[in-house]
Parts: structure tokens; C-alpha cells; sequence
């Protein structure tokens, strides 16, 4: 690899838009790139740039530039110091400005005139949703813990259930888009800009409550409608332990442009700085795939299997994890051809690779199955990840083989179908596949959520009518998973999976007839060699220090944010119509005399026909009340 050339940075620049919009971008280019232009690559978040995401874009985006690029990262309109409101996810005017600055990017003197794009979750969605654009600039892309279909894989819903995770990122960006501008870059102006979006702000969890199918308003986005529209090249990329990973395997087999699949045991990170490790080098991987796509230079990184996935070794279960156990294998196309799935039945005798008899068994799960679920969406910086689950499969139906005989190694998306009946209209259906220890030890692999109104599909669900028997099936979260000899796999049902997910609005008694479990073996190679991938290079970081308890000073800009707050999830007894979430947050932000406070709070319950969705925010400028705005919206529940 070359030597790291020159950085100079540009802490502000604006990006004019044609209906007079700016949007602010900070980047950092090779000291030489007006007179030898270099591709840009592009970051396009809502995240402020100026604290938000700096942390990450210092280590990032000046390693970028170093190498040979011009780094760029934009804040979308109406976040950070860029100009306007932001109405929602994903919009449409996100996606037309996008374009416009790639075309911006594109005409700069420092510019070869070729542009890439990255990110991570957001940036990840909007570069796959960008690309289906097709602005002629973008030559390709990386797109990370990101999906191609937002209503089957993002964290509102999960099988057609509520997801509370939604609630959580709901009151998160609720907060965030509570921000001001930050008047050392935009002036006097800050203060009319921040009471423009107060006061435009949406109450973002109303209109993802709205949508509680799958139609056009989730549609919009989702490029598995029309994955031919993406024409440029993709590197998909994400790990195990977060909860995006499903979409990596759909990317390979569906696209039809050049692509790479990458899956580590990370959970929602990047791969250089990820927990659980091993981190890898990502940006040096991401210089061979843009000197490819970008600088037609032969790196060799197409010439490489098309997907390399971290085989995880079976470990002891636990919320948090540094490292996870496992190696490196490839499959050179996805999904691998001439490769079956092995079927287990479920049988009164448990997993059995024949079929033998099942008694008719019922399942009804009490409200506190799922304590041991962890995060839908870990970050890994705590203990947000699935624990031991022996205490939620004592409560639950559990099927399970004999003891293995020999190691079998899992690579992909396990599938269980089931003929059942149901005692009520709407009812729930939680699958979860572990590896279970000798010493009773029980390690989630992975598990799948069906809200059994959605068994025919999410865009037309259907009440189930008690009593006549259904054939649903339920596909798991792939997998990466090595289970060795003298373990079992075992198989867990459940009605309840809180507080990850909503519950019906009653209790619903699942009668399980018969079953089968497929689950997607790959022939175990131990002496099976790959490229190893390189230590995790970065630029050096600038960490903001914490000055007082959750006071952070960014001393680059003098900057001082604090914030605290808090989340709850409550149920009582065996009702669940008692469920309630709720979430709190007050954040300050100052430098020398000025100072700003904003404090926001969201909470969710409901009755069996209605969600109910009350919200406030207060904003002070110094001591003045300059926004005090509330929210009490009763949704219909719409089988959910």
C-alpha cells in the first residue's frame, strides 16, 4: 500500500442544492488533490458531524484521504448545520439531495470526477437506496449493518411483531432532531434554523405506528422491490451479533452487479473498532475495493470468494462479549450451489432426522419469557446481547436431538415449518435455535418472531380463525455457528418473547401439530485456508473528554454536550394489555456564555383495539422557554 500522503482538512464547507438548500459537509482531501484530483467518497447522515459522529470520522474519514481520496461527510438536510427540516427516514428529498451532492462531489477541481459512498446503518441504508438512483457518478458502494427491505428487517417490525427496539431508536432520533445548529458555523441564524425544526419536529413513532403492514410507505426504500435498479458494485458487510444481518445473503443472491458479502462475529459497529473482535483492518479492505472500482487499479479483491463469513465456535453464553471464538470461511457464490438443507422433525423422542409420532402440544408462554433475549439491535459497548437461555427454554416448548455424534457447522438462514391452531384471532410465534452445553448451558444461535396473522405475508395479513389448522413458516436470522460433538440442538417455541417484542393482545394458546426443522449444514473443513485479513489500521482518534457525569467537552471546538436519561419496559403479572414503554432524555449544549437545553420524553401503551402514543418536548435557550410542544395520538391496532 502506499504511504500516507498529506490530509488537509476543511471543517466547513457548503454544498449548494438547486432549491437554494445548503447542506453542510466537512472534509478532509490529499494535500495535493487540486492539482492530481482524487475520487471522493461520501458519508451522508443525520448525526451532526460537528460532535455527533466525530469520535468515528476521525478515525475513518482522515485515513481515507491519506490514502488517496477526498473523504466527505454531509449532514442531511435539517440535521447538524445543514439548512431545513428532515420529515422522516429515508425521504425522498434525502435520497434527491443525495444525488445532487454526488453531482456537487463530482464537478470539485479536487475531484477525478468518480465517487463512492459508505456507511453504517442510516449511511448504509441510504447508499443501497442511493445506488438504486443511479447517479451517473456513483461507481459503487459499502453499505454496512444495513438492509434491503425496511419493514421485514429494520427495527420497527420483526415477522409482522411490534418491535421495541423501534420505541427505543423512536425516542433517540426524537431527541436528536432536537439538536441546534451550532452558531460558530452558521451564525446568528441559529437560533430561527432551530425553531424552525422544533417546531416542525414529527413525532416520528406516529407514522411507523401507522404503517403496521407491509405497504407503499415501507416499500419506498426497500430496494428488494426492484434490485436491478442498483447498477453500480456493492460490498454488503455487517456481523453476527447485530440485528442487520439478513440482508447480506439476500444482496448476493439477488443483485446482479459485481458484489462481495463480508459477515464478522461484530455487533452494530465498524468492523476496525467492533465488539465482540476480532476487529479487522476494514478501511485498508475498503482501499483495495475502491482502488478496484475507482482507480481501475487490479487489487485482487474481486478474484476472492464471494462471501467470507466468521464461523463462530461454540463459547459460554453471555451479555457481553470482547472476542468470539471461530475462523474464516468462504463460499465462492451465495446461496452455495448443490447444498440441502438437513431436516429434522419434530417427534415425541425430540429432533430426530426421521419422522416419528408428536402428541399435539400447546403453547401459551408466560409475559416474563424473553428476559434473557438481549438487544434486537446490539451495539456491543454493554450487556445488550442474548445470555443463557435455560430459564426462558424452562419456559417454553423445546424440542431437541441426541447428542451429536460429530461437529456440525451451520451457514445461513435455519427454517422451521409448523402446522398449528390457535385458540385466539392473533397470536404470536417465537422460534429460537441453541446449542446446548453438556452442563445444561444454552447458547441462542439464532431465533425468528412470526406474528401469525403474517403467515401468508406482511402486506395483507389475515386474523387467524380459532380452532382451524394453519401451515406457517418461520425463517431464522442466518447464522454463522460451529455446534461441536456431545452437544444437542434444541429447538424452543413461544407465545412471548418480552420485552423485545410486543405482545398479541391476548393470551393465545399455539397447539404445535407437527413441525420440521431445516437447517442450512455446511460440510465442516477444518484445513480450509483463506487470505488472512490484516490488524485494524485507523487515523489517530480525538475523543471528547468527559468534564463532569455525562458531560462530554469536544475540545476541537469547544464544544461541551451533556445528557442523561432513561428507559423502561413494563408488564404486570399476566396481562398483556399492561405493557408499557417509556423513555426520557435532557441534553445541554454550551460554549463559554452560550447554552442551550432541550429534554424530551416518549411513552407507549395499549388497550386491545389502540396503541397509545404520548410525547413532549421542552427547549430552553439559557433560562427562556423557547418550544413546548405535546403529543396524545391513539393509533388503531391493525393485527398487531
Amino acid at each position: 500500500m502506499p504511504p500516507p500522503r498529506p490530509v488537509r482538512e476543511i471543517e466547513n464547507a457548503w454544498i449548494p442544492l438547486s432549491d437554494g438548500t445548503r447542506l453542510a459537509a466537512r472534509l478532509w482531501l490529499p494535500d495535493d488533490a487540486e492539482r492530481s484530483p482524487v475520487p471522493a467518497l461520501l458519508e451522508y447522515l443525520p448525526y451532526r458531524k460537528r460532535d455527533g459522529t466525530s469520535e468515528r470520522d476521525a478515525l475513518t474519514h482522515p485515513y481515507l484521504a491519506a490514502h488517496g481520496y477526498a473523504s466527505v461527510r454531509v449532514d442531511i438536510r435539517g440535521s447538524g448545520e445543514s439548512d431545513g427540516v428532515l420529515s422522516d427516514e429515508y425521504s425522498r428529498q434525502e435520497l434527491d439531495d443525495a444525488v445532487e451532492v454526488i453531482a456537487w462531489l463530482a464537478a470539485q477541481p479536487w475531484c477525478s470526477g468518480a465517487v463512492g459512498m459508505f456507511g453504517i446503518s442510516w449511511g448504509g441504508f441510504n447508499a443501497l437506496q442511493v445506488a438504486a438512483r443511479r447517479p451517473p457518478a456513483l461507481k459503487a458502494i459499502v453499505t454496512l449493518c444495513s438492509t434491503d427491505d425496511r419493514y421485514r428487517d429494520d427495527v420497527h417490525y420483526m415477522g409482522g411483531a411490534k418491535l421495541n427496539a423501534g420505541f427505543g431508536w423512536a425516542g433517540f432520533f426524537f431527541a436528536d432532531m432536537c439538536h441546534p445548529p451550532d452558531p460558530a458555523l452558521v451564525g446568528d441564524r441559529w437560533r430561527s434554523m432551530w425553531l424552525e425544526r422544533l417546531n416542525a419536529l414529527p413525532l416520528f413513532l406516529e407514522r411507523w405506528l401507522e404503517h403496521q403492514h407491509r405497504d407503499d410507505y415501507w416499500r419506498h426504500g426497500s430496494v428488494c422491490e426492484d434490485y436491478a435498479a442498483i447498477e453500480c458494485p456493492v460490498y454488503a458487510v455487517g456481523g453476527w451479533t447485530d440485528g442487520y444481518t439478513n440482508a447480506i445473503p439476500r444482496l448476493l443472491e439477488h443483485l446482479s452487479v459485481p458484489r462481495k458479502g463480508l459477515i464478522g462475529p461484530w455487533a452494530h459497529a465498524y468492523p476496525h473498532f467492533a465488539l465482540p473482535g476480532p476487529q479487522i483492518g476494514f478501511l485498508q479492505e475498503m482501499l483495495r475495493w475502491w482502488d478496484h472500482w475507482l482507480k481501475g487499479r487490479d487489487t485482487g479483491v474481486m478474484d476472492e470468494p464471494m462471501l467470507r463469513a466468521w464461523m463462530t465456535d461454540s463459547h459460554a453464553p453471555a451479555a457481553h462479549h470482547q472476542t468470539l471464538p471461530g475462523r474464516w470461511v468462504a463460499e465462492s457464490a451465495w446461496p452455495p450451489p448443490q447444498r440441502a438443507p438437513q431436516r429434522l422433525f419434530l417427534t415425541d423422542a425430540g429432533l430426530l432426522a426421521a419422522p416419528g409420532l408428536l402428541a399435539a402440544r400447546a403453547v401459551c408462554s408466560p409475559l416474563a419469557l424473553g428476559r434473557h433475549a438481549g438487544e434486537w439491535c446490539p451495539f456491543g459497548r454493554g450487556n445488550d446481547q442474548a445470555d443463557d437461555q435455560q430459564e426462558d427454554d424452562a419456559l417454553s416448548l423445546v424440542f431437541e436431538t441426541p447428542l451429536l455424534a460429530e461437529t456440525v457447522e451451520i451457514l445461513g438462514a435455519p427454517v422451521v415449518t409448523l402446522e398449528i391452531v390457535s385458540d385466539k384471532p392473533v397470536a404470536q410465534l417465537i422460534a429460537r435455535l441453541c446449542d446446548v452445553h453438556p452442563d445444561g448451558t444454552s447458547l441462542r444461535v439464532s431465533f425468528a418472531v412470526l406474528n401469525l396473522t403474517h403467515r401468508d405475508g406482511s402486506a395483507a395479513p389475515s386474523p387467524l380463525v380459532p380452532g382451524q389448522r394453519y401451515t406457517v413458516r418461520l425463517q431464522l436470522n442466518d447464522c454463522g455457528a460451529g455446534i461441536p460433538a456431545g452437544h444437542r440442538i434444541r429447538l424452543a417455541l413461544s407465545t412471548v418473547y418480552w420485552p423485545m417484542v410486543w405482545p398479541a393482545p391476548e393470551a393465545a394458546t399455539v397447539t404445535i401439530l407437527a413441525g420440521t426443522l431445516d437447517l442450512p449444514m455446511r460440510p465442516v473443513r477444518p484445513d480450509e485456508s483463506l487470505p488472512p485479513l490484516p490488524p485494524p489500521e485507523s487515523a489517530p482518534p480525538d475523543k471528547a473528554r468527559e468534564v463532569r457525569k455525562g458531560v462530554l467537552r469536544y475540545d476541537r471546538i469547544r464544544l461541551e454536550v451533556g445528557s442523561d436519561g432513561g428507559f423502561s419496559a413494563d408488564i404486570q403479572g399476566h396481562d398483556p394489555l399492561s405493557a408499557t414503554v417509556s423513555m426520557q432524555r435532557r441534553r445541554t449544549v454550551s460554549r463559554d456564555g452560550w447554552r442551550v437545553r432541550f429534554e424530551t420524553s416518549m411513552r407507549m401503551s395499549c388497550t386491545r383495539e389502540t396503541f397509545r402514543l404520548q410525547a413532549s418536548v421542552r427547549a430552553f435557550d439559557g433560562d427562556e422557554e423557547v418550544c413546548q410542544r405535546e403529543w396524545d395520538r391513539s393509533i388503531p391496532r391493525d393485527l398487531v
